[in-house]
């Protein structure tokens, strides 16, 4: 016996997202079968919530909307389900890239310089400020869908057109171009810090899922002062929002060695690309010790 009862690992979902789900969901499902747990796959989108009675844990391999946004989490704790990954508040307000920075500007964590756009915006004069190139998001995506590198003057109002296609809360973000990295978070753990290295301009969709020629370096090539400095406010970036359990904050770097802290991931990608498991193979954990501990970590707010 496993002691983690009747397990729902929840995956696919109807989000944008429901691809990448679907193999997350796939890998933990097997790895959690393989060490003997009574676990069985649950697609929100096929099959009713309240089917979800009589599980007594769930594994969230949801991403992206429903399932990463406290909405799920939510259901499970009206049913009394404890759950992988942080709670209700702490989903919604990760999911919600304006209010995580709000957070943190209130907590000095150091951000990159941004503003909302709304269709009444100066763009010209948001071009200045922030300079060339900026980035325009969605706030409330993820796996960088909706996300445009703005790199020439005049750009930036079909950049919030395309942006405001997938939520009407947009904003535009300095770019910090000096690397791009990211630290998983497993209990009251900072995983090795990732630099990734994208062949592509930036770390989008395409490079994050379906290349192979994304470079990921772990160790990262950071002075071990700076990477004991950044784990130690990751941790604090993620604990502000009231994160829990596991989850993923991904961080910038400029030219001068300064970081920023982008945004928090509170249900990681667990496919063959993916962050977190990689973090957590250089720290000695294999992938499916990493699941078993998730699990071990599920609870209600």
């Amino acid at each position: 016996m496993s002691g983690f009862g009747k397990v729902a690992v929840l995956f696919g979902g109807t989000s944008a997202e429901r691809e990448v789900s679907l193999n997350s969901g796939s890998r933990v499902l097997a790895a959690l079968q393989g060490q003997g747990v009574d676990a069985h796959a649950f697609d929100p989108a096929l099959q009713p919530l309240d089917a979800l009675k009589g599980y007594d844990r769930a594994f969230i391999a949801l991403h992206g909307r429903h399932g990463e946004d406290g909405t799920i989490q939510g259901a499970l704790e009206v049913m009394h389900i404890p759950y992988t990954g942080p709670g209700v508040l702490a989903s919604a307000l990760a999911m919600d890239k304006f209010r995580t920075k709000l957070m943190w500007q209130a907590a000095n964590l150091p951000i990159p310089e941004y503003v909302l756009l709304d269709a009444d915006s100066d763009f010209a004069a948001i071009e200045a400020r922030l300079g060339l190139p900026l980035f325009v998001k969605p706030a409330r995506e993820g796996s960088s869908i909706g996300i445009t590198k703005v790199k020439a003057t005049g750009q930036l109002a079909a950049a919030y057109a395309e942006a405001a296609r997938h939520d009407p809360l947009v904003i535009a973000e300095k770019g910090v171009m000096g690397g791009e990295y990211t630290i998983g978070i497993l209990g009251e753990t900072a995983l090795p810090i990732i630099k990734i290295e994208p062949a592509t301009e930036w770390y989008d969709y395409e490079a994050k899922y379906n290349r192979d020629d994304t470079r990921y370096l772990c160790p990262c090539e950071l002075s071990a002062d700076k990477q004991a400095l950044i784990s130690k406010q990751a941790l604090e970036a993620f604990r502000i929002l009231g994160g829990r359990g596991w989850g993923r904050v991904d961080f910038l770097m400029d030219e001068a060695g300064n970081h920023y802290f982008l945004e928090v991931n509170t249900a990681p990608g667990m496919t063959d690309h993916s962050l977190v498991p990689m973090a957590a193979r250089v720290a000695g954990m294999e992938y499916p010790v990493l699941v078993r501990r998730v699990l071990e970590l599920a609870a209600n707010d």
